[in-house]
């Protein structure tokens, strides 16, 4: 083989012992990924555990040490309680002005949240905002990081898109991300009105929840991106293309966001 790809052997294994450990490690992060979100409630010690019943030899701090990077760490707390009783948590956590609401037009009410994405060997981090009313995505940011300047481009995006009305709601869960000063300055800077899921109820979120969900089925599952640009053009076509504009939504009559808009436009010329 190495005869036939015009490499060494000292190249070959020099490439390997570079790769394959990180190889190795990305698959382990994976998996506390997965552990992760099937067990909220799960400490580093415990999560060491379920990993050694799947036969990897991992010891807590390992464990602990990856959990940290990927924020998995907060992720069994993701659901924060008040500022006043969550000492660890000095950013304000707004009402829930989302719930029961029933929209009866776009720029009415915008859900955010953020995904992370595997790659060979590492994560990325999706951001996006969508439309309630019609489902369309109207803002996303990728990222390496988990910081509030991936939330506040998907953000951004958004508003130059759409140019929304004073009194939008923005929904969103109670995530660090879209607390922070930064955010709701921007918000505010539009005059958009930012509302948060209750403690854990993920009923609250549940648009945005089910866009992952199509998006993790219809196209990151079974896909093998090369890298972040790789990633990047393939998430621009099935988020501009396929998902806005070609799938079909039960919930819209069995049109595409961007059908379901241009006769909502249509109709309130009309009328």
């Amino acid at each position: 083989m190495c005869q036939l790809g015009s490499v060494s052997r000292a190249t070959y294994y020099r490439h390997w012992i570079e790769a394959e450990p990180r190889h190795a490690e990305t698959v382990l992060r994976s998996l506390l990924q997965t552990l992760s979100l099937a067990n909220r409630h799960y400490g580093y010690r415990r999560l060491t555990e379920l990993v050694k019943r799947q036969g990897w030899a991992v010891n807590h701090k390992r464990v602990r040490r990856l959990m940290r990077e990927d924020n998995l760490l907060c992720l069994r707390k993701r659901a924060f309680v008040p500022a006043t009783t969550d000492s660890k948590h000095r950013w304000r956590v707004w009402p829930n002005m989302a719930r029961g609401l029933v929209t009866t037009a776009i720029n009415e009410l915008w859900v955010a949240d953020i995904t992370y994405i595997r790659l060979h060997e590492e994560f990325v981090y999706l951001a996006v905002v969508l439309d309630a009313h019609s489902r369309r995505v109207i803002g996303g940011a990728l990222a390496r990081h988990l910081g509030a300047e991936l939330t506040l481009v998907a953000l951004k995006m958004a508003l130059a898109a759409r140019k929304p009305p004073p009194g939008l709601i923005h929904h969103s869960d109670r995530g660090v991300q879209y607390c922070c000063q930064d955010y709701i300055d921007l918000l505010a800077l539009h005059q958009l009105q930012p509302s948060m899921s209750r403690v854990a109820n993920p009923y609250d979120h549940a648009k945005a929840e089910s866009f992952m969900k199509t998006l993790k089925q219809e196209e990151v599952d079974g896909s093998a991106y090369q890298d972040l640009n790789d990633l990047k053009e393939h998430l621009q076509l099935f988020l501009e293309i396929i998902y806005n504009e070609c799938r079909l939504h039960s919930s819209l009559g069995y049109q595409s966001p961007v059908e379901f808009e241009s006769a909502w436009a249509s109709s309130q010329v009309t009328a």
